[in-house]
């Protein structure tokens, strides 16, 4: 008698592939979920470039507080100067920082730039259409009132507020602030973030480099970016690449930090243990965006410890050098700075039409960032090789083509480019 044949077992049914967002798309997840930090600290002025302004400031007195010279030359009266040839006696010698006493009717005062206006005087003659004879000066000149003369309030009138806050911090608003006499500032306090990385084969420089082994360039690579955008950065170092190692260091991380940052470990291997870890401590959401290089960076939340004690945000990279740095300009710098303060508008990549020196026939289904380089006849030229491995083609270029889905390129396009002067700030 024939047996029957044992029914063949179901096979486990394969999960759902979450489809791919758009760069737009992940930006706007990651942006629409970025809230400014709390809690500020006072700092010197001295000390605060780069730093995000806390409160608004206003000003005290008026900038400048008296009506003063915009050049060296003579103070008179316009009305003793309608001749074009008026020859005046020089009654006082004004420089800056000195107070002059009021100007008599048929004289000049010899002053400087930035000095006081004395009483009586109402426009400067400077001394280039002046002729000194002996202690008469010969104005060349016919003045009209107010000329070259600076008001009182004239560039800050007090209490007008002059910086708002939310303001970055560049050299000109600690000018600004300093101008009013604002020894100190209230800013946020720095972004708190915690790096490590995965990966057996990874190397410290300086150290012995195995068979099958690598330098961990992306180390340095992105704490010197975190560095360049005023961060508090926690570095973890490399973590072995196991789930549990993973786990414990992302518990640690997220209790003193507002975001932890990965490299490596978000894509789909047996070895990448970063996206089941972060989904057994908190949550993934979002993972995977059509770009090229780029596309494995995953988004979420990792649980703080203590009940209530809130969440940590979480990135994690791709581990291929030029997509983490990649993803990091795009992503992560735009998020960083928006938990430092800063308005949605200001942290957004900017874009230039440019022209392209090179062919690129090869359309790619997913949107694509290539390394290129400004040239002196004011177009762009590519580098030779756009692999993501390619480290060598982010310090040789001076920006990113942003290339739509399915874009080829032909010498004499115009492109979108995005320069690492504004990305890398």
């Amino acid at each position: 008698m024939q047996s029957t044949p044992a029914p063949i077992p179901d096979s486990p049914a394969k999960p759902a592939r979450t489809p791919m967002q758009s760069v737009a798309q992940a930006l706007d997840t990651l942006l629409d979920a970025a809230v400014p930090v709390t809690g500020s600290q006072t700092v010197a002025t001295l000390d605060a470039c780069d730093r995000v302004l806390a409160t608004p400031v206003q000003a005290h007195i008026n900038v400048p507080g008296m009506d003063n010279s915009q050049m060296d030359g003579y103070a008179v009266r316009a009305a003793d100067c309608a001749s074009g040839q008026a020859r005046l006696r020089v009654s006082q010698r004004i420089p800056a920082g000195h107070v002059g006493q009021p100007l008599e009717a048929g004289t000049a005062a010899r002053i400087f730039t930035g000095a006081m206006l004395p009483e009586g005087a109402d426009a400067i003659v400077m001394q280039e259409a002046c002729e000194v004879d002996g202690d008469h000066v010969v104005i060349r000149h016919v003045p009209t009132r107010g000329e070259w003369v600076r008001y009182t309030g004239e560039d800050i009138r007090q209490g007008s507020t002059i910086l708002d806050a939310g303001t970055r911090l560049r050299p000109q608003e600690l000018g600004l602030a300093a101008s009013v006499g604002q020894a100190e500032l209230e800013v946020l306090r720095r972004v708190r973030v915690a790096v490590f990385f995965t990966g057996d084969e990874l190397t410290m420089p300086g150290e012995p480099l195995k068979p099958g082994a690598i330098y961990n360039s992306n180390r340095f690579l992105l704490r010197g970016l975190l560095q360049k955008l005023g961060c508090a950065v926690s570095d973890y170092g490399i973590v072995p690449d196991n789930l549990a190692a993973t786990r414990q260091t992302l518990r640690e991380a997220a209790r003193e930090h507002d975001l932890i940052i990965t490299s490596g470990g978000v894509s789909v291997g047996e070895e990448d243990h970063v996206k089941p870890a972060v989904e057994a401590e908190g949550r993934i959401n979002m993972w995977q965006i059509a770009m090229k290089p780029g596309k494995p960076l995953a988004f979420g939340q990792v649980r703080r410890g203590e009940e209530g004690a809130g969440e940590a945000f979480f990135i994690g990279l791709p581990g291929n050098p030029v997509s983490s740095f990649v993803t990091f300009l795009l992503f992560v710098r735009p998020f960083l700075l928006r938990l430092q303060g800063l308005p949605r508008a200001a942290v957004l990549p900017q874009a230039v039409s440019m022209r392209a020196d090179f062919d690129w026939p090869r359309a790619d289904r997913r949107q694509e960032f290539l390394r290129v380089r400004r040239n002196a006849q004011g177009g762009l030229d590519l580098f030779p090789s756009q692999g993501s491995a390619v480290l060598t083609s982010t310090a040789w270029a001076d920006g990113l083509i942003d290339n739509p889905p399915g874009q080829t390129i032909a010498a004499g396009d115009m492109v979108q480019f995005l320069a690492f002067d504004h990305l890398l700030n």
